[in-house]
């Protein structure tokens, strides 16, 4: 079944490769739903376990606890986190050798993770959004703001953005 969001026709029947403007497409519809369930480092995770055609996408538990920097600690950013999740486990899916996959996925996050520094200015939580999101007041805050549905989803984008094609990718770091 093929479904349109923001522009961009998006497969929902399962695990399968996807482009950087679906992966994007597919993060707005999980982290902008109404109910918000998941949040920037679930949202990475799922969308990258989805494009990367890994076991039970939809399950963000491994993820929960990383939003907000971990534990809305203001650590790096979850959708950074998120997407290491993703990738460690797509590298182990397809590399035998451990200390090869590891070498592979650390390469491919720290790539993103320079790419990221430069286009926002800082991988950690607590710069990128300028609140202590582990005070109640500051979480709700945040959230009235809509902070989180500008700039934490532009930030969730463009990890997926540069991590899906990986997908496509063999044999690379």
């Amino acid at each position: 079944m093929l479904k349109q969001e923001d522009g961009v026709e998006v497969n929902f029947l399962g695990p399968r490769e996807m482009t950087p403007d679906e992966a994007a497409a597919r993060a707005r519809a999980i982290y902008l739903d109404d109910a918000h369930l998941h949040g920037c480092a679930e949202t990475a995770f799922m969308v990258l376990k989805e494009a990367y055609g890994l076991p039970d996408p939809q399950d963000s538990s491994a993820a929960m606890v990383l939003n907000g920097g971990v534990a809305f600690g203001g650590g790096v950013c979850g959708a950074i986190t998120g997407a290491a999740l993703a990738v460690g486990l797509l590298e182990a899916s397809r590399e035998a050798d451990h200390a090869l996959a590891k070498r592979t996925a650390r390469e491919a996050v720290a790539q993103v993770m320079d790419e990221f520094t430069e286009e926002y200015g800082a991988v950690d939580c607590r710069s990128l959004i300028g609140r202590d999101i582990r005070s109640a007041q500051q979480h709700q805050d945040f959230m009235d703001s809509g902070v989180w549905r500008r700039t934490c989803m532009s930030q969730v984008e463009f990890v997926v953005r540069r991590l899906a094609p990986r997908a496509f990718e063999t044999g690379k770091s």
